[in-house]
């Protein structure tokens, strides 16, 4: 049995295009502790709507893995499941910021976790894991920072 794929298995365009999404999630991130106000809010402002941009974004992977496989009909399951992150991401953004972020770092997490049971099933290529992983921790690790500075600077 082989064992868990690795980032060296990852395309390099999808490794470094994936990584690079991260500078937004990143900067914002230290807008929020390192602007003075009312420049941290709106680094906050970015962060959230570069983050629900993103949430849509790893919906629609899933949406086009599901038309793109034509060994099954297309159902509503998968392309349910493929428009929730952008419900998430939209109900953040509406939110109080201190709320939305908290939603969206649940998001992003559960969307994670989809990911994995999307592999499982067969879905979408055993790389995905070793790029999905490092990337959510990062951007988790992002809005958490955010947050708090929220908590205990706003």
């Amino acid at each position: 049995m082989p064992g868990k794929p690795t980032l060296a298995e990852v395309p390099r365009p999808a490794l470094v295009l994936g990584f690079a999404g991260l500078i937004p999630f990143v900067a914002a991130g230290f807008g929020v502790w390192l602007a003075g106000y009312p420049q941290n809010l709106i680094a906050l402002d970015i962060q959230l709507a570069y983050g629900a941009v993103i949430l849509s974004f790893m919906g629609a992977v899933h949406w086009g893995l599901a038309m793109a496989d034509r060994s099954v009909a297309i159902g509503y399951r998968r392309l349910g499941w493929s428009v929730v992150p952008a419900l998430i991401g939209w109900l953040a953004l509406l939110l109080n910021p201190v709320y939305g972020l908290l939603l969206m770092t649940i998001g992003f997490a559960g969307v994670y976790f989809g990911d994995l049971r999307s592999i499982a099933a067969g879905h979408t290529p055993s790389w995905y894991r070793a790029l999905r992983k490092p990337l959510t921790i990062i951007v988790i690790a992002a809005l958490a920072s955010s947050y708090g500075a929220l908590i205990l600077r706003v």
